[in-house]
């Protein structure tokens, strides 16, 4: 394998050297694969923060909504229905809704969500985990994160146009 890459690595050398064009080439696809991994990068890296903010919001629903002697379905019920409070606050769907119009994607709706929407998503979890302290009801919860989202994605949004006209 590693005799491989030196004959390839001569090649491109050797092409450089000879054809202007074939190094600009090059060097430009390289740039470009460095910003897709860049973004590929940034788009896990907010995913994660996502999920850890999932912790946050889900020892809030443990503490706050959960009566101890349900069973661990009529839980899982309950952290579901939490999920889909964000869910339709953000995406306007339900998880299983998503997975009804998408049964051929691998994952849940948040593994396609764009950076800004996880970066919403993040906001909205550690929210709602205070308005799940504060005892607000799920249907003033889900009202109030819709607005929320509905903001903030369009601060995120309008921020995102105004670097690209720079």
């Amino acid at each position: 394998m590693e005799v491989l890459m030196h004959h390839k690595d001569i090649a491109f050398e050797f092409g450089s050297a000879i054809s202007v064009p074939f190094k600009l080439y090059l060097i430009n696809e390289f740039q470009r694969l460095k910003e897709e991994e860049q973004k590929q990068l940034g788009w896990t890296a907010k995913r994660e923060l996502a999920k850890l903010n999932y912790h946050i919001h889900t020892d809030a629903i443990k503490h706050n909504l959960i009566p101890q002697e349900l069973s661990p379905a009529q839980t899982s019920v309950i952290y579901a229905n939490e999920a889909d409070v964000l869910n339709v606050a953000l995406f306007g769907i339900t998880a299983k809704q998503w997975r009804d119009v998408s049964p051929w994607l691998k994952g849940n709706i948040r593994d396609y969500a764009t950076i800004n929407e996880l970066i919403c998503l993040s906001n909205m979890e550690n929210l709602n985990a205070v308005f799940i302290g504060e005892k607000m009801p799920q249907k003033e919860r889900l009202i109030k994160l819709n607005k929320i989202a509905i903001q903030q994605m369009s601060i995120l949004q309008n921020s995102e146009n105004r670097k690209l006209l720079k």
